[in-house]
């Protein structure tokens, strides 16, 4: 009895733990261009109410899958998978193409290209589920989700998050020259006003909301805070990619895509 009573009790100390622990994924192939797949990390909920597609900054992609069986990349929206999912939503991270388009250039982020592959990704994900679908990119990962709402011909898309947009002209595909007004889906701008990267000044990602004149309902945040900023102004462990304040940023766009308001 007292051997029963003392793993009852240590089962009833670790039950708590586990159920906190975020799911695993899976990992899948999607045929996208004629001999092209790309590859996408899957985490589902029983209870989702929508679909979230993550597209990472730099050249795009994942990273590899670690011990934990979640990937490894440092990127913020990647970095913070196990957050997302503590919300009642679908994840899916957008992995690299099989025939290796450069996704650092702006100009590939806004080809045929990446808006087919895209395409047949959004399609798989909607014919699998058909909740909601929202797309979220960080840094170049915004121009990908921008050139992709104003391509959404067949309405596949309930809405889009630009975390620290790409807002320099100097970069083809930066987020503000774009036909911002053909994106017709709520929009939400989210920014750390002390980014310093020089291609994502916050005076300047703050004026994309006057662009989105067609977006039904739009939004910008312009949020502060965090610690431990270092390295690369524009990488991920920077104000760029909301440093220390990782679970704060992901709840605040959570929060508003389960009620988008102005």
């Amino acid at each position: 009895m007292k051997i029963l009573a003392a793993l009852l009790l240590a089962f009833a100390l670790q039950t708590p733990a586990a159920a906190q622990e975020a799911p695993v994924g899976t990992t899948q192939r999607i045929a996208t261009r004629d001999g092209v797949t790309v590859p996408i990390y899957v985490v589902r909920r029983a209870d989702a109410v929508a679909t979230l597609v993550l597209f990472s900054g730099g050249g795009g992609g994942y990273g590899q899958i670690g011990a934990d069986g979640w990937p490894t990349s440092g990127n913020f929206l990647i970095r913070t998978g196990k957050i997302w999912v503590k919300h009642p939503f679908n994840v899916v991270m957008v992995g690299r193409p099989s025939d290796r388009i450069d996704l650092e250039l702006g100009g590939i982020r806004t080809g045929d290209e990446h808006a087919t592959d895209n395409q047949a990704i959004f399609k798989a994900i909607k014919q699998e589920n058909p909740l909601p679908l929202w797309l979220l990119g960080t840094s170049m990962g915004t121009i990908s989700v921008a050139a992709a709402a104003i391509r959404d011909e067949q309405q596949l898309l309930a809405g889009v998050v630009l975390s620290s947009s790409i807002v320099a002209y100097k970069i083809p595909g930066a987020v503000p020259s774009l036909d911002l007004e053909k994106i017709r889906v709520p929009t939400l701008v989210f920014h750390h006003a002390e980014d310093a990267c020089w291609a994502c000044k916050a005076h300047e990602a703050k004026h994309l909301e006057t662009q989105l004149t067609n977006a039904p309902i739009r939004k910008t945040m312009l949020v502060t805070g965090g610690s431990g900023a270092t390295g690369n102004t524009c990488g991920a462990f920077h104000h760029h990619g909301y440093v220390g304040m990782e679970e704060q940023a992901v709840d605040l766009i959570a929060g508003w895509i389960l009620k988008p308001s102005e």
